[in-house]
Parts: C-alpha cells; structure tokens; sequence
C-alpha cells in the first residue's frame, strides 16, 4: 500500500514544545488565574485543577491534576487521591450532558517510555469515547478527528458546571 499524507499544521506546536519545555504547562495555568479561558482550565478546587488538553485524542479529552506539582500517585496524601477521583466522577457526568459519548477511557501515564508528556506532574486523562470512533483516519492515517471546537466545549461544560453545582473556578 502506497504511504499517503495527510497534513496537520496545528500539531507542530505540540511537537516543537516537548523536547524544549522544562516548565510545567499546569503549574503555569495554576499561577495565571488571569487567563483561565485561553488556557482552557475549565475548573479549581483546593487540590486540584482541570483543564482541557490541547492536543486531544478526542472531543472533550480533559487532565486533572492536583495542585502541587508531585510525579507519582505515591506522592500524593489520600485528600488529593480522593478529590482527583472525584473529579473524575464530576468530569464524565459533566461531559455525558454535554456531548453524550458512549464510553470514556480514564487514565495516567507515568515517564516519558509510558506516554508520559508531562511526567513531572502527575494527572488523569478523561477521553471520551463513542462507538465506531475508531474509523480509517486513525487506523489507516494514524490521525484523530476532533469534531467541536475547544473554546465552544469549554463554554458548555461551564454552563453545565452551573446548572448541575459541579466545581468552578
């Protein structure tokens, strides 16, 4: 089968941003209250933050992070673990309103050779997933395909954060 290629412009910022970072993307968004919107931090709570992932996998993938920049569940004390769960909980209710997907994958990767773009902060990732949303762009093009706008899922799920009492900035 003949290599075919299908361009994707907006990834290089991800791609020329991983080997040249030492900072910490949610530690910066953490100090930046100012800019929660462009940033897209979608929430704060004593512990923790979530915010949108720029570079998803799919519609409304999301990170939770506990506020203090620590590597390893180990490092956490049993306040964050809980609210990380919980969030988790509060993040799928939230998007199950919003964009109705059929399943979610809910996970961390732990250093770089584990998939790890961020292994100095520790963070859940929250992918939501609906049936047949594997089709032949990723399997054949190894290429996702986003179908909402971040800014326009943003404002929803804040929307929904209201009506539903879920945590805010």
């Amino acid at each position: 089968m003949e290599r075919k290629n299908l361009w994707a412009p907006w990834r290089i910022k991800y791609i020329q941003g991983l080997p040249k970072s030492d900072g910490c993307f949610l530690c910066d968004y953490l100090e930046d209250r100012d800019h929660d919107k462009e940033n897209l931090v979608l929430w704060r709570t004593e512990r923790s933050i979530v915010v949108f992932n720029k570079f998803p996998y799919n519609n409304g993938h999301l990170l939770i992070a506990p506020v203090r920049h620590i590597p390893n569940l180990d490092d956490a004390d049993d306040a964050e673990l809980l609210e990380i769960m919980r969030l988790t909980r509060d993040c799928q209710k939230a998007l199950s309103a919003a964009i109705h997907p059929h399943g979610f994958n809910v996970g961390m990767n732990f250093g770089r050779c584990a998939g790890a773009g961020l292994p100095g902060h520790v963070h859940v990732h929250i992918v939501p997933r609906w049936d047949g949303d594997t089709n032949f762009m990723h399997v054949c093009s190894d290429t996702d395909i986003i179908s909402q706008s971040l800014i326009e899922l943003y404002d929803e799920l804040r929307q929904i954060s209201v009506k539903e009492n879920l945590p805010s900035v």
